[in-house]
């Protein structure tokens, strides 16, 4: 082993850069800036304050916790994935701890609130509150949390949705009180546990320990830094050790311990173990600080303070190894996923990863022979390589001594195995036969040694498998299994198959043999499982055959495993035809008829043949299942005559009919209606043609018309609309069945809307003589002819006329009616028609009567017979007055008034007949309101207009009482009914323009009408009515009548108003009068009015007359528009609200100093805004002060203060503005101070800055007064970016570089504002005190990517030469893309380079370096960039790069681009540039990867060379080149060694004739020799056989005997050595081949005497073995059938005997 080479692997993970650690935080957690770099190409970086913790090698877990005091997050890095981005959650917590290996999170908040989460799902597992503070906590195990608080030790399972809460385990010891609790560990179940805490005592770190037991319920206090809990298996002991070990440092030294808990009674006691543990002598105050035991290895990790890591072995205490691989301290440990090695976390920040070296650790300790029993027991545990020999010798040296139990033990405990092999089984066998009766065999004791260790292998298995069932003791062949034991296989399965088939068929799947599976499953009855395993292992066996067999055996299995593999979701797996004939073949119609009903639910036209098939086969054998799938519908692609003509031959007459279009058939069928069910048989005959239906309809009628009528009836009924009831009415007449139209029409009448029907079916009831029916029709019906009935009835001369009476009635025809029966002489027809039918015909009889000069007697009394209520009084009056025999009635009236009847009608007619008669008609029209006035007032209006008018006044019929009033000329009546009337749309209808008689109603209405009424409120509506009309001078003169003329309504304010606002829209001269004279008009409302007519005077003196001062002001001011005469009424009136309206008006006319002058007469400082703003821009600033200070006596507003206060600055009156803002005010200051900077007022602007301590301002205003320094000191305090941004500016303008500097460095820390900087300065050209401001700030705090970046730039401009170092020192904190650019337009070619490489840009890298290789190329750096680039092509255009510029270093380019570029394609480049010779070492190198292009490339240089030897390997060892093309070269070449090499390459391709000739023309006879017999032809060996006898070359003829012995018939030979005299060469030949054939010829006789005697004893055998067997056929059982001849073992399953006869 080289010397140095550690026996563990230390690996680096995650860089983790810490800032400090405090001592507070629990010692599973740092703080820390973690800054994690990671092992990939995109450089991800990132830095923050946190709090570290680490559980598992699996995640690292930082709680950031921001300098800024902003929101702090929580930031997950995954290990196990370093090209992963961290996982970023904005959680604010104290602590929080990553599950082992799931996304689940505790977070830890006020030390005392636990809540879990699952990131995954992103929900909460669970929370709790403590009633103490967490002092410790860690995940114990996959699913529970342990928490240490002051006092106690809780556990919590947070995956147990019982447990809501943690459970308290123990309660702290007092050993533990002051201590720092460093660790809690518990073991694997959860019985014991231990505390782990340290302190400070006298100068040194004291471990204390408690190790509590759960079962006993007791703690035991121990002194140590660390522990841990670990098992241990030893050989020889039936259960594990488990063990405790912890390590302490006391001022003697340090200890190691290994105790053991729970002892197991079956093992014997461990011996505890005490070791020292070694501290080096700088290492004074070392102490261990985390311990973890590897379960693969059973070694202890122990790492100390100083970052020394100690490995133990967990079984003797040895130390196996230490060394220091950290030089900071390590307070976070975890054991890793694999449990072989330790994870860690130190003090500088470094995630390590430590475990033993698997190739280097057996190595590392045979160098001390003192730990070969170590080295060897661990290699066995662990099986690890380097101790293979030393078990081999020590195995060997056990078995030649007989030591047969120590040797099995040895091979059992090999590492990985290796000494377990079929020859280890056979030496034990064969060590079994020299060995004492009565001992366990030795094979045996290493099988049971292996089955307590681990496992058998294939071998083993088989071995031990064998005798174990021959001994039928299975069931340790089934414990074997279970425990997996034994390692299965296809073999292995044979041997179980013999004795448990279940027990085989697991077998056979833990061996993945899916033949044998399959067979098992079949053999067993599983044959569900069959295709699920055949797809999943991909096996597809034959399904066919499998059937058969499983079909013989077990029908039902059979039909459900054909159901399986025909609905298999990829499709059928068998040809359906072939399964059905495996069915039918055994004669399982009912499977086959099952399986197919199942194979064939698609219904596909391709299937059409096998459900033929299914059809024939049940209706020949079960023609009930055969009409159950036809009644289903479930196919439609068989073929349907076939299946119709077997129907018929199975009395399945409705099936034939379903499948048949052969008509005869159809009518051979169709018509045996009493064995075709009714309804279908209806259903059917909707699928027919029209033609079809009647056809088969008449062939019904024709042949059975009793049987069959009714079902023709059911269907003409239910296919009506189909077939047409015309066509079916003739059918049916055609076969003169009177009975079939009345129940065919009868079913269809109702829904019918044909006349002809209504029609016929009335005439087929009338012939059946349903009276009833044919009432029904005419009463119900619609659709017949009235017409057509009516006459059809009277010819009828039916007995009962109610159905005559019933047309009549509905269709009006009451006199045909009536003449009818009058003329008839059925007197008491027409009686019980207006009696009983319909009295409201009452009118239309009377009418009839009359006009036939019936006798009045007769209608008397017919009018005495009918109920009064029930007669429409209207119709019989029209119909009696036409008559104009209307006193024929009056009898009848009055008697129906005598009854109580209060109909209008009876009114109407009295009132007409008292008109005509003139019996009081004025008396019964004004006491009588039941008449209709509007009916007996049109009825007066020609007989008398008085009456009409009293009649139209009663009812308010209002356009028929005007009318009739101006058609007489009656307007005074027509007056007083309108003022009475007191309607606005009458008014408005009467007094309308195209009224002729307006002007006479107007008078009567203003001379009688108004004048005799004492209504205010219907004069008003007149008034209004003549308002509305717009007739004003009407209106006056009605309005002067009434008001100004005494009368009830002078003093009415309605009415006065209404005649001002009537004048002051048509007589405005009169208006002024009326406001003189009238008083109890509304002032406001018609001055109001005046107003809007513009009649501002009238307006005034209105409110002049009522003392309305200040609206009198207004009008003058607002519509007169006269503020000098609103000043003189102010005057006079004095008054301040007249003072403040005089004072708005002024100020809107902008005299300022007036309006202000009458707003202090007012004292009314309301309006300050308007003043302000109107003041201030006329600038009337004085004025302003004298208002503000007035108004600021009652109001103190920020408005009023802050105008005065500006007024002062304006004014410059500078004293009193400081003395105003030192007294009480509520000024904007800060406003004023903005409006004075803003108007350049820049001193009062500095007082009202300074005043409110506004730096930010006042910097801006020092800037302007030019006092620069304390600009500066004002920004410092402002420390504003704006404000440092202006002052920067000033500064630089005004070339106050350090000040400029100062607020620089304030304006280059916000990255947004840098820009703007810089480009400030380049524009004035300081590029100097530019770059000076830059170095300054990357000394500062917060110095960001911008800085470094626009330093870059500025050097990149105007120093270039001091850009490289700037890259170098900060290339990693600069913004690489924008500085690339830079340093491209700056033509800065190395430093662009540079900047390449370090930003991953390798591809631009290396094109820069080519295509600026004048000032950039470096041959080293170059080879570093070409491998890491992404484009091949450039490989390609640096290999011509270096072609052109460097042809001296092409081959160690092409040595580092080897293993990325395509060699054909290098090759082809340089073939087109001619310089093939240039590459020749990368030629050869890369040869061994056998390309055409490279072995012709190679060839051609050799033979340029002349190099044989080379070309000779060359040709030998790759064969990927055109061999015909080089052998022919080579044919041709001038030295010899060259046409051997062809001729080789000829035999290399079998060209034994060209090769052999080459050969020969070159006299190389040995080459033609070995070709000849390499050929393997008798032809090409007897060729040149015969050529060496004709050259007389006798050695080559010997050496051609030896070489092609086989090759050579005996008959050429002998006749070549005869005939060229060569015997004496040719006898060694004929020597061995005639021994060989004496050899040959006895063994055929051996073999033959053999087969001879075993067809004697085998016919000897037959003669004796009776010819049926031993026993029945049918009780033979499955054994013989496996022999049988016609039974083929398939797929490993033995056939079945059926009990069915075999066929073949």
């Amino acid at each position: 082993m080289a010397a140095g080479t550690l026996p563990i692997k230390f690996t680096e993970l995650v860089q983790v850069e810490f800032t400090r650690f405090n001592g507070g935080i629990p010692a599973n957690t740092m703080l820390a800036t973690v800054n994690v770099e990671r092992n990939s190409t995109n450089g991800d970086r990132f830095q923050f304050m946190s709090f570290q913790t680490l559980e598992s090698d699996r995640y690292v877990c930082a709680r950031q916790s921001t300098a800024e005091g902003g929101k702090g997050q929580v930031v997950i890095v995954d290990l196990k994935n370093p090209n992963e981005p961290p996982i970023k959650r904005p959680i604010t917590a104290d602590s929080a701890i990553m599950h082992w290996n799931k996304m689940v999170i505790a977070l830890r908040a006020q030390s005392r609130t636990v809540q879990i989460f699952d990131l995954s799902a992103k929900q909460k597992l669970k929370s709790a509150v403590m009633n103490e503070d967490i002092v410790f906590w860690k995940w114990f195990s996959e699913d529970s949390l342990g928490m240490v608080t002051d006092t106690s030790v809780y556990h919590w399972n947070v995956f147990d949705q019982t447990q809501t809460a943690p459970v308290k385990m123990f309660d702290r010891n007092a050993n533990l009180s002051g201590c720092q609790i460093i660790n809690y560990r518990v073991n694997d179940d959860e019985k014991w546990m231990v505390v782990i805490g340290i302190s400070q005592q006298q100068g040194r770190v004291v471990g204390a320990m408690q190790l509590f037991s759960k079962d006993r319920g007791i703690s035991q206090n121990i002194e140590g830094h660390a522990a841990s809990f670990g098992t241990l298996t030893v050989d020889g002991q039936p259960a594990p050790y488990k063990l405790f070990t912890f390590a302490v440092r006391t001022p003697s030294g340090g200890k190691l311990h290994v105790v053991e808990i729970d002892p197991d009674q079956q093992n014997q006691r461990f011996q505890k173990k005490a070791v020292d543990v070694y501290f080096p002598a700088e290492a004074t105050n070392d102490f261990p600080v985390a311990m973890q035991v590897s379960k693969r290895y059973s070694i202890i990790y122990m790492i100390t303070k100083y970052g020394f890591i100690h490995l133990y072995d967990l079984e003797t205490g040895s130390c196996i190894f230490m060394n220091r691989i950290s030089s900071e301290t390590i307070f976070i440990t975890a054991p890793d996923s694999e449990s072989a090695g330790i994870v860690g976390v130190n003090r500088k920040g470094q995630v390590l990863a430590v475990s033993v070296d698997d190739n280097t650790i057996i190595p590392y300790l045979l160098q001390n022979p003192a730990n070969s029993a170590l080295a060897v027991k661990l290699a066995s545990k662990a099986g690890l390589p380097g101790a293979d020999e030393l078990y081999r010798n020590q195995f060997e040296q056990l078995i030649g001594s007989g030591q047969l139990q120590e040797a099995a033990r040895v091979a059992a405990n090999s590492p990985r195995g290796f000494l377990r092999t079929t020859d280890t089984i056979n030496r034990f066998k064969a060590a079994a036969q020299s060995q004492a009766p009565g001992q366990l065999p030795p094979i045996l004791m290493y099988f049971g040694m292996l089955l307590d260790k681990s496992g058998l292998n294939r071998y083993e298995s088989l071995e031990l498998v064998r005798p174990v069932l021959a001994q039928n003791r299975k069931h340790l062949l089934e414990k074997w299994l279970k425990e997996d034991k034994l390692e299965c296989s296809e073999e292995l399965g044979d041997i179980v198959r013999l004795h448990d088939m279940n027990l085989a068929l697991s077998i056979y799947l833990k061996s993945n043999s899916p033949s044998k599976v399959v067979a098992a499953l079949a053999e067993t009855g599983q044959t569900d499982k069959i295709l699920p395993y055949s797809k999943q292992s991909g096996y597809t066996p034959d399904f066919v055959g499998l059937l058969q067999n499983i079909t013989r055996t077990n029908p039902e299995r059979g039909a459900e495993f054909a159901t399986q593999l025909a609905n298999d979701e990829s499709g059928p797996l068998v040809d359906v035809s072939r399964v059905v004939d495996v069915f039918l073949a055994q004669n399982m119609v009912q499977q086959a008829t099952a399986f197919l009903l199942d194979a064939l639910k698609e219904n596909r036209p391709d299937q059409g043949h096998l459900q033929t098939r299914l059809l024939e086969m049940n209706l020949v054998n079960a023609p009930q299942v055969a009409d159950a799938i036809l009644g289903n519908e479930m196919f439609s692609h068989y073929d349907k005559p076939r299946i119709a003509q077997l129907c018929e031959n199975a009395q399945l007459f409705q099936r034939a009919l379903e499948n048949s279009e052969d008509p005869s058939m159809i009518k051979r069928i169709i018509v045996k209606t009493d064995k075709l069910n009714g309804e279908w048989l209806t259903d059917y005959f909707g699928r027919l043609g029209l033609d079809q239906a009647f056809d088969y309809l008449d062939e019904m009628l024709k042949v059975n018309i009793r049987q069959n009528l009714q079902a023709v009836i059911q269907v003409a009924t239910k296919f009506s609309d189909l077939l047409g009831s015309t066509r079916i009415i003739e059918l049916l007449e055609k076969h003169r069945t009177a009975e079939g139209l009345y129940y065919y029409l009868g079913s269809i009448v109702n829904l019918s809307e044909d006349s002809d029907v209504h029609f016929k079916y009335i005439e087929a009831a009338t012939r059946m003589n349903q009276i009833t029916e044919v009432e029904r029709i005419c009463r119900d019906s619609n659709f017949y002819n009235p017409e057509k009935v009516k006459n059809f009835l009277i010819e009828a001369h039916l007995t009962e006329q109610l159905p005559l009476i019933i047309v009549c009635d509905r269709f009006n025809f009451v006199k045909d009616l009536v003449n009818y029966l009058y003329r008839s002489q059925q007197y008491k027809s027409i009686e019980v028609y207006v009696q009983r039918v319909n009295p409201s015909r009452t009118p239309a009889v009377i009418g009839a009567l009359l006009a036939m000069d019936c006798d009045e007697t007769i209608i008397k009394n017919l009018l005495d017979s009918v109920e009064a209520t029930s007669v429409p009084m209207d119709d019989l009056v029209s119909e009696v007055e036409a008559q104009n025999r209307l006193k024929i009635l009056l009898p009848f009236l009055e008697k129906t008034l005598a009854q109580g009847n209060q109909q209008q009608a009876v009114y109407n007619a009295l009132a007409k007949i008292y008109i005509d008669s003139n019996h009081d008609p004025e008396k019964f029209l004004k006491e009588n309101d039941l008449y209709d006035t509007l009916v007996v007032g049109k009825y007066c209006e020609k007989r008398d207009p008085n009456l009409a008018y009293i009649a139209y006044r009663k009812g308010q019929n209002d356009l028929e009482l005007i009318n009739i009033t101006n058609e007489n000329s009656m307007f005074r009546a027509q007056a007083r009914y309108l003022l009475e009337r007191a309607d606005t749309e009458i008014w408005s209808f009467v007094l309308n323009g195209n009224n002729q008689s307006r002007r006479s109603l107007v008078d009567q209405v203003t001379s009688t009408a108004v004048p005799e009424s004492t209504e205010p409120d219907k004069v008003s509506v007149a008034v209004k009515a003549f308002l509305d009309a717009d007739m004003p001078a009407e209106l006056i003169e009605l309005l002067e009548k009434i008001i100004l003329e005494p009368s009830p309504f002078s003093e009415n304010a309605s009415l006065q108003n209404l005649l001002m606002l009537t004048a002051a829209k048509a007589d405005k001269g009169r208006l002024m009068d009326y406001i003189s004279t009238l008083n109890e008009f509304s002032p406001d409302e018609i001055a109001s009015m005046c107003i809007d007519q513009g009649l501002y005077e009238e307006a005034f003196e209105i409110y002049k007359k009522v003392d309305n001062h200040t609206a009198a002001t207004n009008v003058l001011v607002d519509h007169v528009v006269s503020i000098d005469r609103a000043q003189d009424y102010a005057e006079r009136v004095d008054l301040p609200e007249v003072w403040s309206k005089v004072a708005k008006a002024q100020l809107d006319g902008l005299r300022v100093t007036d309006s202000i002058e009458s707003y202090i007469k007012a004292q009314d400082p309301t309006n300050y805004n308007e003043v302000i703003e109107t003041a201030t821009h006329a600038g009337k600033d004085e004025d302003l002060v004298q208002y503000l200070k007035m108004a600021r006596k009652s109001q103190r507003e920020p408005a009023v203060d802050t105008a005065l206060a500006f007024s002062y600055a304006r004014l410059d009156q500078l004293p009193e503005l400081e003395d105003f803002l030192r007294s009480t005010n509520v000024a904007d200051v800060e406003a004023c101070g903005d409006k004075a900077y803003e108007e350049g007022y820049h001193h009062a602007a500095k007082i009202f800055f300074t005043s409110i301590s506004n730096w930010a301002k006042l910097a801006t205003t020092l800037v302007h007064l030019e006092d620069y320094q304390a600009a500066v000191e004002c920004a410092r305090r402002a420390n504003s970016v704006n404000v440092w941004k202006q002052v920067n500016e000033a500064c630089v303008a005004k070339k106050e570089f350090r000040l400029a500097q100062i607020c620089g460095l304030n304006l280059i820390v916000h990255a947004e504002e840098l820009a703007d900087l810089v480009k400030q300065y380049e524009r004035l050209g300081y590029f100097e005190e530019l770059i000076s401001l830059l170095e300054a700030g990357l000394g500062l705090e917060r110095a960001h990517m911008g800085m470094f970046t626009e330093l870059g730039l500025a050097l990149s401009k105007y120093h270039p030469d001091r850009v490289m170092e700037h890259l170098k020192l900060f290339w990693s904190r600069i913004n690489i893309p924008k500085m690339i650019r830079g340093c491209e337009d700056a033509h800065l070619w190395p430093e662009l380079i540079f900047l390449y490489c370090h930003y991953d840009e390798f591809d631009n890298a290396a094109l820069a370096m080519m295509e600026r290789a004048a000032d950039a190329w470096e041959h080293h750096s170059f080879k570093d960039i070409i491998v890491k680039v992404a484009n091949l092509e450039i490989y390609y255009r640096s290999l011509n790069h270096y072609l052109q510029e460097q042809p001296l270093l092409l081959t160690d380019l092409l040595q580092a681009l080897t293993p990325r570029i395509d060699v054909n394609r290098v090759v082809k480049l340089f073939e087109k540039s001619d310089n093939i010779p240039l590459i020749k070492p990368f030629l050869l190198n890369v040869q061994s990867q056998n390309k055409r292009a490279v072995n012709n490339a190679i060839n051609d240089l050799l033979i340029e060379e002349e190099d044989y030897k080379t070309l000779k390997d060359s040709v030998e060892n790759y064969d990927n080149y055109d061999a015909v093309d080089l052998a022919q070269r080579l044919e041709k070449h001038e030295l010899v060694f060259f046409r051997q090499i062809a001729a080789q390459i000829y035999r290399k391709n079998k060209r034994w004739d060209k090769s052999i000739a080459l050969s020969k023309q070159d006299k190389l006879f040995k080459d033609a020799i070995e070709t000849a017999a390499i050929s393997g032809r008798p032809k090409v060996v007897e060729d040149l056989l015969r050529y060496f006898v004709d050259i007389g070359s006798r050695e080559c003829y010997v050496g051609m005997l030896y070489s092609c012995y086989d090759l050579l018939p005996l008959d050429v030979v002998m006749e070549v050595s005869w005939r060229h005299g060569l015997n004496d060469f040719t006898m060694p030949f004929m020597i061995n081949f005639m021994s060989q054939q004496a050899k040959t010829i006895e063994t055929l006789r051996k073999d033959n005497e053999e087969r001879k005697a075993r067809e004697v004893s085998q016919q000897k055998e037959e003669d004796n073995t009776p010819i049926l067997g031993s026993r029945l056929m049918l009780t033979q059982g499955p054994g013989n059938a496996a022999t049988s001849p016609g039974f083929g073992q398939m797929n490993g399953i033995t056939p079945q005997p059926t009990g069915f006869s075999r066929a073949f």
